[in-house]
């Protein structure tokens, strides 16, 4: 599968760039998630268009059979007192998707990380793993 099959709408490109140059300066957590159409392989947010403002709020929305890509914006303070605001990438791959799934997102991870534009990517399996984020950020 070569990332080609994968499309991002012009709109989809300039909210990725505007959420990733918003949220650089942010004091809160911000996330979004994204989702692949399975028949025009377009990688796109819910129609709602939802901006996460925690953790919790996340986990209450990922599916529990189908993969996502959450980009997070996750302030938090180092332990030299600096304030950092890492942007990632959540590559949430629940273990019970069927294996299409898994290879239509597998497929799509590097040129949505590149698109993007994130500093790293996190692979969470589960909801429940969302609550580490903080310590892995931190590291």
């Amino acid at each position: 599968m070569s990332s080609s099959l994968y499309t991002f709408s012009d709109a989809t490109k300039q909210h990725l760039r505007k959420f990733r140059l918003s949220t650089s300066r942010s004091n809160d957590p911000q996330a979004v998630i994204y989702f692949i159409d399975k028949q025009t392989k377009e990688i796109r947010q819910d129609e709602d268009g939802t901006v996460y403002k925690s953790l919790e709020e996340i986990a209450d929305d990922l599916p529990d059979h189908s993969p996502r890509f959450v980009l997070l914006s996750y302030p938090l303070t180092l332990p030299s007192g600096r304030l950092s605001v890492p942007y990632v990438m959540l590559y949430y791959l629940p273990t019970t998707c069927n294996s299409e799934l898994r290879m239509l997102y597998a497929g799509a991870k590097e040129l949505m990380r590149n698109t993007s534009e994130v500093t790293k990517i996190l692979d969470l399996e589960s909801a429940e793993e969302l609550e580490e984020i903080p310590e892995k950020l931190a590291a």
